[in-house]
């Protein structure tokens, strides 16, 4: 029997988690996905950036996807999470490629950020996030979501200038949407990594990201756990 390398379990966690905070997301739009043994998918187009179908095993096959989202619509997304899928002849094409990372534990090495509590701490959250060009993508209902927390940093003023989400299952903490208003990720990360060692102490770390923002999570201690892939159908 071939024994699974630890990259790959990492992979499977971050997946599972990732597609736990997609499924809490859906939720909170009135959207109800699905998770069977090879991903997690969703019937109806889900909202922007999030994606209608995430495989959680690389065992996992087109026809446990497609089947399952709806493509009468263009704009359907599926999250590769092993990066093994051709989806090429059913009108898909590669959007993007990223990195799933890990770390373990970190130590607190500080107080860190704050937690985001009520509508209106959640609507500046996200205009820092969006650099004020979204509104209404992470509704209130969220902030009842078990297992999910919104992550702030703020200034003097009371203005958010760094923020992440951390969603945890299982012995892992995920993060995700992490930004820093001024552009500086590897502080962003320092004040992140503090708040999880705070909030949630020993528990290690996953994620995904691509391109500077791999590189940053990086040099925060993370190591890569295996590529994804981002599959779009335009038409």
């Amino acid at each position: 029997m071939t024994m699974e390398s630890d990259t790959t379990g990492q992979a499977r966690e971050a997946a599972r988690n990732n597609a736990d905070w997609c499924a809490a997301l859906c939720r909170a739009h009135g959207i109800t996905g699905r998770e069977g043994p090879y991903a997690w998918t969703s019937p109806r187009r889900t909202p922007l950036y999030y994606p209608d179908a995430v495989t959680l095993t690389p065992e996992a096959s087109p026809g446990d996807v497609l089947g399952s989202i709806d493509l009468t619509v263009p704009g359907a997304s599926v999250k590769d999470s092993f990066a093994v899928l051709d989806l090429s002849d059913d009108g898909f094409e590669v959007l993007f490629e990223a990195q799933w990372i890990h770390r373990a534990a970190p130590d607190p090495t500080g107080k860190g950020w704050q937690l985001v509590d009520g509508e209106g701490e959640l609507a500046a959250w996200e205009r820092a996030w969006s650099d004020g060009g979204s509104e209404g993508l992470f509704p209130p209902a969220l902030l009842a979501e078990p297992g999910h927390s919104f992550l702030v940093e703020r200034d003097e003023r009371g203005e958010a200038t760094a923020g992440a989400v951390a969603g945890r299952s299982g012995d892992v903490v995920g993060i995700s949407n992490l930004y820093a208003v001024d552009g500086d990720q590897d502080a962003a990360w320092a004040g992140c990594l503090a708040t999880v060692a705070r909030l949630w102490p020993g528990r290690e770390v996953v994620g995904y990201e691509s391109g500077d923002d791999l590189a940053a999570a990086l040099r925060a201690g993370f190591a890569p756990a295996g590529p994804l892939r981002v599959w779009l159908r335009p038409n």
